[in-house]
């Protein structure tokens, strides 16, 4: 779950534009105020539940916009016009009020803390953080207490997250409270992706990659996707992008069982070719138009393997993820300087990043070949921020033999 609340940023000569298309299609968040940014761009809230069915090409073309614009997820207190955001948590800290007072407990304030702030929400399921219901007193109620959590926030299951687990398949540490199973269900831009909570991850964070990978022209492509997961990036490459054929690489198997799934239940098993296990084991190679390198904090490790796919005779695109920490900002100037030259600085480290990045992989290339490649450098997408200092951002990579 990202932090904060999904926006447009779009340029404020066209913000109107913007807004009356958004809310034709439903996706603007009529209960949020649009925000006025001092670098001359306009934050339109997105309603969370549309976001993953945006599509920003089509939003481009009706509005004609030439314009840079994309979406963030802003931390700055948007104003709500109807305070619709504390309704939930007023009426699950009503019910657990009156579920104390039944059994002669006393409410009070630390225990007000305890109440969880924010939560993920898949359907009818909801996992709660670690840091939420902690006290000795919640643990006396155990199954009544859960119950009544559910229906305060109006869902039938729920579940509880400790930490990503460190077992190389970053799996989550999710006990199920409530409910008779863990999996769920997910619709993004179309594509259903089911998962078990306790077993895998879903990163809504990279919505935006998804979405622009949803608007490659693939057809008549061979796609490599190296971590595929749960068909983050293989979905959208054979649904939207329209590619020929996808070797999917996963060596979790809970990933692999719901990667399965999603390629049934969106009609692309017979494109798709699995195959379980450590990529760096892969036995491919010389037949990849384009290869996905969709890890974070970094796919390193992975980068030989994907110049052993790449075709040796017309080479190829690689799209590849990066974790980058940008230098610490000076904190004296005003706010609007310092929003400019943060900006500016993150391009000038992430740009390097990538040139460093295209100089190794023809290094690779080379050796791997014997002959003279170029890269070049088609694009640096910011993907999002994880902290103030910390980007994930991916380089697309066109590497071509000379």
């Amino acid at each position: 779950m990202m932090d904060g609340v999904p926006c447009i940023r779009v340029p404020q000569c066209q913000a109107q534009q913007f807004r009356r298309s958004l809310q034709s299609r439903g996706a603007l968040d009529l209960s949020l105020s649009l925000v006025k940014d001092s670098d001359g761009t306009v934050l339109l809230p997105i309603l969370p539940t549309c976001l993953s069915q945006l599509d920003l090409q089509s939003l481009k073309t009706t509005v004609a916009s030439d314009s840079a614009f994309e979406i963030v997820w802003s931390k700055t207190d948007l104003q709500s016009k109807k305070e619709k955001g504390r309704a939930s948590g007023n009426k699950l800290e009503k019910i657990l009020q009156k579920l104390l007072e039944s059994r002669g407990e006393r409410w009070t304030e630390e225990l007000k803390r305890d109440l969880p702030r924010s939560f993920q929400q898949h359907g009818d399921l909801v996992v709660l953080g670690d840091s939420c219901f902690v006290l000795p007193l919640w643990k006396k109620m155990d199954q009544q207490l859960w119950s009544v959590v559910v229906r305060g926030l109006g869902a039938k299951r729920l579940a509880k997250m400790r930490r990503i687990s460190r077992d190389g398949f970053r799996s989550p540490e999710v006990t199920m409270l409530l409910g008779e199973h863990s999996w769920v269900k997910h619709i993004d831009n179309g594509i259903s992706y089911e998962f078990d909570v306790t077993k895998c991850m879903f990163s809504a964070g990279n919505i935006t990659e998804k979405l622009r990978v949803a608007g490659f022209d693939c057809r008549g492509e061979i796609v490599v996707d190296l971590y595929a997961g749960i068909g983050y990036f293989t979905l959208p490459y054979l649904v939207h992008a329209k590619a020929s054929h996808v070797h999917a690489c996963e060596w979790n198997p809970d990933a692999v069982e719901a990667l399965q799934k999603n390629l049934k239940a969106n009609g692309v098993s017979d494109h798709c070719t699995i195959h379980q296990g450590d990529n760096r084991q892969l036995q491919l190679c010389d037949i990849a138009d384009r290869v996905n390198l969709g890890l974070i904090p970094s796919s390193e490790d992975g980068w030989p393997v994907a110049c052993r796919l790449l075709r040796r005779t017309t080479g190829g695109v690689l799209h590849i993820h990066q974790n980058i920490t940008s230098p610490l900002r000076n904190t004296t100037a005003s706010d609007a300087i310092q929003k400019v030259s943060r900006k500016k600085a993150d391009r000038e480290v992430w740009q390097a990043w990538a040139d460093d990045t295209a100089k190794h992989i023809v290094s690779l290339l080379r050796d791997r070949t014997g002959t003279l490649w170029k890269a070049n450098i088609q694009h640096i997408e910011h993907v999002k921020s994880y902290a103030p200092h910390v980007h994930h951002v991916v380089l697309d990579l066109e590497c071509r033999p000379s």
